[in-house]
């Protein structure tokens, strides 16, 4: 089973992370020192088998984003050396938070181009499945494409989109959004298939399923077809959306008033994540 993270849309209840401490924005302190090294020793565990597995399945601008990055492969990053790295490049930072926030302050987050980054990391007995984001998946999985200028501005445009989505009723609509394209993205490349969503990338399990397994659609990305499919969030995904590029999806999200889906679908009942339409296009891995 997926190392899958729970979708932006969830309510923070009953998580582990400490959210006494938290500020208005639901920002903390990283407190780096307070990790244990049995801490330190499952980030090296995941880190190890998921840099393997990526240089095979991954983007080649995630792998990139992860050189640049230079995080240790031994010990959890400190966010502030991280933020040193990365807003020179694109002009964002990361910012610890105990666990999942409300949508208003995950959507500001990204609107001013800081990314939320679990500050707590799973247990051992958790490294192939977790039922919520922790640093790794944060980290490894999401950061590496932020050095990417167009998926950084996609990020933001996301972010600017969110209260538009609240006040038009339609939230479960974007969350649909992130959900296949950040989460769960593959992306054609002249070697062929990729992926480079944070939930793919994150999970031993789901990198090498998503290209490799005879059993989940790949289905050519449409922007209506992605706001109104449902999804899984307990299971390898029934269906992965494929994207010719990164500018693809940047116009996509930057390009497209989104207010019309949001009248003409938000009350409706979404697709089924296992379904393939007569007007899909069907993507061979």
């Amino acid at each position: 089973m997926a190392n899958q993270p729970v979708a932006p849309t969830h309510n923070p209840v009953a998580l582990r992370g400490d959210y006494s401490r938290a500020a208005a924005d639901y920002t903390v302190e990283q407190e780096w020192d307070r990790y244990t090294e049995e801490d330190h020793a499952i980030w090296k565990t995941l880190y190890a088998r998921q840099s393997q597995m990526i240089e095979k399945y991954a983007a080649p601008e995630f792998i990139a984003g992860t050189k640049t990055l230079s995080a240790s492969p031994d010990r959890i990053p400190r966010i502030e050396d991280t933020n040193r790295i990365l807003e020179p490049i694109c002009g964002w930072k990361i910012v610890a938070v105990p666990g999942l926030i409300p949508e208003e302050q995950f959507f500001a987050h990204l609107a001013n181009r800081r990314f939320p980054v679990t500050v707590w990391i799973r247990k051992r007995e958790e490294l192939d499945y977790l039922v919520e984001p922790d640093i790794f998946h944060d980290f490894f999985g999401h950061v590496p494409l932020l050095t990417n200028p167009l998926f950084a501005r996609f990020m933001q445009a996301y972010g600017e989109a969110g209260p538009k989505a609240i006040a038009a009723g339609a939230l479960k609509m974007l969350a649909r959004l992130y959900w296949y394209m950040v989460e769960f993205g593959l992306i054609m490349t002249p070697k062929g298939l990729r992926a480079y969503g944070s939930g793919i990338l994150s999970s031993k399990g789901e990198t090498a399923y998503c290209l490799e397994s005879p059993k989940p659609n790949r289905i050519a990305f449409d922007l209506e077809r992605v706001l109104r499919t449902d999804y899984l969030i307990d299971d390898y995904q029934q269906t992965y959306f494929v994207i010719e590029s990164f500018e693809q999806l940047f116009h996509a999200g930057y390009d497209t008033d989104f207010a019309p889906f949001y009248k003409q679908f938000a009350g409706t009942k979404g697709i089924e994540p296992n379904v393939v339409l007569p007007t899909d296009r069907v993507v061979r891995p």
